[in-house]
Order: C-alpha cells, then sequence, then structure tokens
C-alpha cells in the first residue's frame, strides 16, 4: 500500500473529478466501499476528495499537485504520530477568527492557523476545507505552498509566535 499510494492517490483523485463532472454532489457519491476503507486507512475522507473536485470544477484549483503534497503531509502524520488512529476531535467552525482578523498584520493567518492544525490531525469538519479559496489567497499573497505549510505546522505545532514569524519573513507581500 505504501509504494504504491501515489498511483493510487491518482485514481481515486481523478474518479472524483470525474464523478463530480457526472453530477456526484456529495462525497458520498464518489467511492466504492473498498476505496472508501483505502481513504480510512490513509487518513483521509471522501469529503477531502470532494473538496478537491468541487474547487477544480469551479476554478481549477488547488490542483492533484497540491492536493497530492497536501495528503501526502496528512498521510505522513496519521501513520508516524497517530498510528492510524483518526482523531474524534472535530473543529468548531464558530470558533475560527473572522476572516479580516490578522496578526502581526497577516491577514487570514488567525483563521488559517487551527484550520491547519485540524487538517494535519484529521479534524476539519465537512463544512470546511483546507485549501479552500481564502486560503489559497493567502498562500498566494505569501507565497507558500499549502503542504508548506501543514509541514510548518507539524513542527511548531502550538507555538504560534514560530509560525508567525516564518510567514512574516516568507512573506514577499507587505502586510494587510
Amino acid at each position: 500500500m505504501h509504494y504504491t499510494f501515489a498511483t493510487i492517490f491518482r485514481a481515486v483523485y481523478d474518479k472524483a473529478l470525474a464523478k463530480y463532472a457526472a453530477g456526484a454532489r456529495t462525497a458520498a457519491d464518489l467511492f466504492s466501499p473498498h476505496e472508501t476503507a483505502w481513504l480510512t486507512a490513509n487518513g483521509f475522507t471522501a469529503q477531502h476528495f470532494f473538496d478537491y473536485a468541487e474547487d477544480h470544477h469551479a476554478g481549477g484549483e488547488p490542483g492533484y499537485d497540491n492536493a497530492l503534497a497536501i495528503e501526502c503531509v496528512r498521510r505522513d502524520y496519521f501513520i508516524n504520530v497517530q498510528h492510524g488512529t483518526p482523531s474524534r476531535v472535530r473543529l468548531d467552525p464558530a470558533s475560527l477568527p473572522d476572516r479580516e482578523a490578522n496578526v502581526a498584520g497577516i491577514t487570514w493567518l488567525p483563521r488559517l492557523l487551527p484550520k491547519a492544525r485540524a487538517k494535519l490531525r484529521g479534524e476539519l469538519p465537512p463544512e470546511l476545507m483546507y485549501g479552500c479559496g481564502g486560503d489559497r489567497g493567502f498562500f498566494k499573497r505569501h507565497d507558500i505552498l499549502p503542504a508548506e505549510f501543514l509541514s510548518l505546522i507539524w513542527r511548531h505545532q502550538d507555538d504560534d509566535q514560530a509560525i508567525i514569524d516564518w510567514v512574516a519573513q516568507r512573506s514577499t507581500a507587505r502586510p494587510t
């Protein structure tokens, strides 16, 4: 399952795109029980792939390359930190900071921090997507690869200041 991971991931990703294009409008409509078991064994849900397919059809992003990179970080964390055991915690969307919140003059970062932690730990509720349009806008403004940010979250865990400092240093944009 490990050596063929990227090949299977591609097939599952492509199937999600095709099913969405054919009219599937819920995550439950995308995969067979066998495919769903593969998703679960790798720390994913059908919702992750539904979100990628929906955003792909709406605007071509985040794209296969970003999806694979993001989910490789999530899978690594799931296998090596969570030892294949899904979290029972779910992030409450109402607890997220406002979209206009900023820290150190960096808009969206206060909202992205808990979302990224929830993504890494497999705790995002179905109504939230890591790599959504707002997240992508942040990543583009600050020239950050979404998977790179997820790895940053893993390295620094709950050390917000280290993450803020890294983003500020990396950013090619003026604080907004």
